[in-house]
């Protein structure tokens, strides 16, 4: 540590929405640890996460194939579990970026740096929408731009991510030679599974335990999801494929739906989501133009947003501010990071969002997913970025060394 500290701390915005920054740091701090050396890391918990009255009641996996009455019979089981000590309306982003203002000033800062990924890059612009002068710095990393009602062209989108993935395997000679054509293969195995579930026994990944799965085309669309996010993940997806479609071999699949389901799952608030998404997403989507018929073309199709649409329906709405979805115009110097293979936030939200941004650099890491704070080289840009306080000057030539992890063309690794 300096023993010179800089003035400004960084604060840390979680993603989710319903994720905790306590619990979000511990796979950041090697990436923030050159700022860490002169800067105070400050790590506030939104109301509604971690230890700030953590809104936690375990819905179920919305693509999972649960019906519309199971969801909605869900919604209002959490809805009366949380009622004991909480009134959730009053969980929302709006709610939450006063409380940030009033942690810092309590704290004594006069200026400080943001750092948020994914839904936390949409309280890092609310707070510089309303606290323009308090912001010295900001990096939004899987970036949400204030105007876009998320979940709206999620399908489109992580389809999109999902195509690029098959491509990169399709031009990989050790990949294709190995498994072919994978997009052909998803297609299959979907069109089968939506016909005949298959009942798969194995040993619980987490617990040991055996247990039996009724495997899905619904939970095969939550491995294709959930994979997508990290590079390392998407590269097994060849491979489960294959491993079922050549095989009949459904283990590994059923494997990784538990992994990432159970990984992405327990890290959230499903109550405070459910707030946040019910008041600033869902009751935009008319306004996104969502076309059914074509979002239905993806693997995601309408399932999640039928679900959530369903779900907002019996769930209270919180307070927002009137501007909330208007474009940010902000002269704080901004970073802004997105993964070439995103499946939530592509590289064109980055672009939407610096449309507003007087001073603004985009870095788009090819091959990467959502989120890239762990990505090669990104804490040493991160660490240029607020040490200068300025996009000028930040050196990208790490950039160029940065690809995507190798496909997996067996179970022991990557070919040579």
């Amino acid at each position: 540590m300096s023993l010179r500290k800089r003035p400004d701390p960084l604060f840390v915005l979680a993603g989710g929405p319903g994720q905790a920054a306590t619990a979000f740091y511990p796979q950041a701090a090697t990436a923030l640890a050159r700022i860490h050396r002169d800067r105070d890391i400050i790590l506030v918990d939104q109301r509604g996460t971690g230890r700030s009255n953590g809104l936690y009641c375990h819905f179920k996996d919305q693509l999972s194939g649960e019906s519309t009455d199971d969801l909605v019979a869900a919604a209002r089981q959490c809805l009366q579990e949380l009622s004991t000590h909480a009134d959730v309306a009053f969980y929302t982003t709006t709610l939450a970026v006063g409380d940030l203002e009033r942690v810092r000033a309590a704290l004594g800062y006069r200026r400080i740096d943001l750092y948020g990924v994914s839904y936390g890059t949409r309280v890092a612009q609310e707070y510089m929408r309303r606290y323009p002068q308090r912001v010295r710095a900001a990096v939004l990393d899987g970036v949400v731009p204030p105007q876009v009602a998320l979940g709206a062209r999620l399908p489109l989108n992580a389809q999109a991510a999902l195509d690029r993935i098959f491509s990169r395997c399709t031009r990989d000679p050790a990949c294709h030679a190995r498994f072919g054509d994978s997009a052909a293969t998803w297609r299959a195995l979907a069109e089968s599974l939506a016909k005949r579930p298959v009942t798969v026994s194995l040993q619980s990944p987490t617990t040991g335990e055996p247990m039996t799965l009724a495997f899905t085309a619904a939970h095969l669309a939550t491995v294709l999801r959930l994979s997508s996010y990290t590079s390392e993940q998407a590269a097994l997806l060849p491979l489960l494929l294959h491993e079922a479609s050549a095989r009949g071999d459904f283990t590994p699949l059923a494997a990784q739906y538990l992994i990432v389901s159970r990984t992405y799952g327990d890290a959230i608030a499903d109550g405070m989501q459910s707030t946040v998404v019910c008041t600033e997403d869902v009751p935009f989507y008319e306004r996104a133009g969502i076309d059914p018929a074509r979002l239905e073309r993806t693997f995601l199709g309408m399932r999640q947003i039928d679900a959530l649409e369903h779900v907002c329906a019996v769930w209270p709405h919180g307070p927002m501010d009137p501007e909330f979805h208007a474009p940010l115009h902000s002269n704080v110097p901004v970073l802004l990071l997105s993964g070439g293979d995103d499946p939530v936030t592509p590289p064109a939200y980055a672009e939407e969002a610096a449309r507003g941004l007087t001073h603004h650099l985009i870095v788009d890491l090819p091959g990467m997913g959502h989120g890239q704070l762990t990505a090669p080289c990104v804490g040493r840009l991160m660490a240029q970025f607020i040490e200068r306080g300025s996009t000028a000057g930040v050196d990208l030539s790490c950039v160029r060394k940065v690809h995507a992890f190798p496909f997996f063309t067996s179970f022991a690794g990557p070919s040579p």
